[in-house]
């Protein structure tokens, strides 16, 4: 029940704002109009710029996040082959360490 006035009270307050701002409205209807149609186009550019922008910026990140695993992944193919070469090198200086 309590849900249901809050609910009732929301809606009650909702109908008494539009209709106290159509009543003061300091602009007419048409310029009104124009008006929110000017914001909402404002709106919807400056969305679409940070969008673009967080676009290029999260590619610029997987771009680098990209180039850091290269590169480690070079750094322990490097490691790994060195080991190879020593164990090598090891094995050809101690022919009895091959068992």
């Amino acid at each position: 029940m309590d849900e249901e006035r809050k609910l009732s009270y929301f809606f009650l307050g909702l109908g008494v704002g539009v209709a106290l701002g159509i009543l003061f409205a300091p602009k007419a209807g048409e310029e009104t109009r124009d008006y929110l149609k000017s914001k909402a186009d404002e709106g919807k550019d400056f969305v679409k710029r940070r969008s673009e922008e967080l676009r290029d910026s999260a590619t610029g990140l997987f771009d680098k996040g990209k180039s850091a695993v290269v590169r480690q992944k070079e750094q322990l193919a490097a490691a790994v082959d060195a080991g190879k070469q020593a164990y090598r090198e090891a094995v050809a200086a101690d022919p009895a360490a091959e068992s």
